[in-house]
């Protein structure tokens, strides 16, 4: 079982908001997902991240692969 970090689409028609979850590489983007470890709104005016820090180390310690824009939004955070 492969894990990756990735954000899954939340929100309505032209106001989508993500949660970052961890989740089986063969599930769909807004399917099923093991853990949530933080949120991002990037239609508030400053961007809204939150990340729990010591969930997504957690993960990446267990060798969770990163998506690309989850691995720039980490690097904002702080975290890696």
């Amino acid at each position: 079982m492969t894990t990756k970090i990735r954000l899954k689409r939340m929100g309505g028609k032209k106001a989508p908001f993500y949660r970052l979850v961890v989740a089986d590489s063969r599930y769909p983007r807004d399917g099923r997902f093991i853990e949530e470890i933080g949120y991002y709104d990037p239609t508030k005016d400053p961007i809204e991240l939150h990340v729990n820090e010591e969930k997504a180390k957690k993960w990446l310690a267990c060798g969770a692969a990163c998506s690309d824009t989850v691995n720039t939004l980490l690097k904002k955070a702080g975290v890696k």
